[in-house]
């Protein structure tokens, strides 16, 4: 606890952020030293790395969407061992020791995402055990940030648009963060933090990758640069019947995940016989990105805001194919790689779960309720020594 007081009374203090998303793919490491808190922060980014999953461990994760408690547990701790390794890696990359570190900050492997509907509460479940990490690293990690949000009437997604305002406001500017991992989310980012709004605008890589591991017997993970797809056509009725998806017309605040946009999804679109080319069904997957992305900005973006620059971060931003329709689609707003502001674009989402956990050691919530629902601020995460 002394040791978690002291951490409490820093001013400055070198945080790592942990991140593995939908895609299930592997863990990204970001470091970064942060000065301050909340509108106040200065936030130099040091640091990333990226852990890709053994084959083994990706298809335990892969099962444990579906699979038996006992897979679940034993995982959890296999992924907290995991994470650990992560972090020490990143840690030596930026030429530091554990005991140069104060904070990790491990969001986890995401096995399950409900949010709350039809008056009903929300559950999630990311795993990745803080305790192991905090164990193996020697270092205080914060760990599991989404149910404190859920608790308080929450969707407990998204919750980096906290950290894009700290990190990315800027006076007389409105900019617009866009991620697309295995889900594509927006933050939507004014120069108050009043303003900020976010959202998942539905599939990013998910059901591409999904086809696209299909569709070859397990051979490709993805497709590589949207190169199979920027080949094939479009199948207009599926586009149009995928579009008609009721999340799509929902309004903010919403979130979603692999449940809804994930395998059973990609299955249904192939087991159709009516569509059989593998290139014409990535390339309708991929424009439903694209569109469905963009018809979020149209419906509840651009009624409210004009923006200045749309970001784009995460794995998809190296689908030039779907980066070429965004920019496409979004005529007249410049489009642009977080790389392009010192910050590799993988990197992103790990980087605000390490500000995120330098506002839970300030006392600060770190979710926006505007934002994700909930009654009021929340102090997120779980604490482990």
């Amino acid at each position: 606890m002394n040791q978690l007081l002291d951490i409490c009374r820093k001013k400055t203090r070198i945080v790592v952020g942990l991140m593995s998303g939908t895609s299930h793919d592997g863990v990204d490491a970001a470091v970064a030293r942060i000065d301050g808190s909340g509108e106040k922060s200065v936030v130099t980014f040091m640091h990333h790395s990226q852990s890709p999953y053994p084959e083994a461990l990706r298809g335990k994760v892969a099962r444990a969407f579906d699979g038996p408690t006992s897979l679940v547990c034993g995982l959890d701790f296999e992924l907290g061992e995991f994470f650990a390794g992560a972090a020490l890696s990143a840690i030596k990359g930026a030429g530091l020791t554990p005991e140069d570190v104060d904070l990790i900050g491990s969001h986890g492997q995401t096995i399950f995402h409900t949010p709350p509907r039809a008056g009903k509460g929300g559950s999630t479940l990311q795993i990745g055990e803080g305790a192991v990490i905090a164990r193996r690293t020697g270092v205080v990690t914060i760990s599991d940030f989404r149910p404190a949000d859920i608790a308080a009437g929450g969707q407990g997604a998204p919750l980096v648009p906290m950290a894009d305002w700290i990190m990315f406001h800027e006076k007389g500017k409105v900019l617009a963060l866009q991620n697309i991992g295995g889900i594509a989310n927006v933050t939507v980012v004014p120069d108050g933090l009043d303003g900020v709004i976010g959202f998942d605008t539905g599939p990013g890589n998910s059901l591409i990758d999904e086809a696209a591991r299909i569709l070859s017997g397990g051979r490709l993970k993805y497709d590589k640069s949207g190169m199979l797809a920027k080949s094939g056509k479009i199948i207009p009725e599926l586009l149009e019947k995928m579009l008609a998806n009721p999340y799509f017309k929902k309004k903010p605040p919403k979130s979603t995940g692999r449940e809804l946009f994930g395998r059973e999804f990609a299955e249904g679109i192939i087991k159709d016989s009516r569509y059989k080319k593998k290139e014409d069904i990535l390339c309708t997957l991929t424009h439903l990105t694209a569109r469905s992305m963009h018809k979020a900005y149209v419906d509840f973006v651009f009624p409210d805001y004009s923006l200045d620059k749309i970001i784009l971060s995460g794995g998809g931003a190296r689908n030039d194919f779907l980066v070429s329709l965004l920019q496409g689609l979004f005529e007249g707003v410049s489009v642009v790689m977080l790389d392009e502001l010192g910050i590799p674009g993988e990197a992103r989402e790990a980087l605000c779960f390490a500000v995120l956990a330098n506002e839970t050691a300030s006392g600060n919530p770190g979710n926006v309720p505007a934002v994700t629902g909930a009654s009021c601020g929340a102090v997120l995460g779980k604490v482990s020594f």
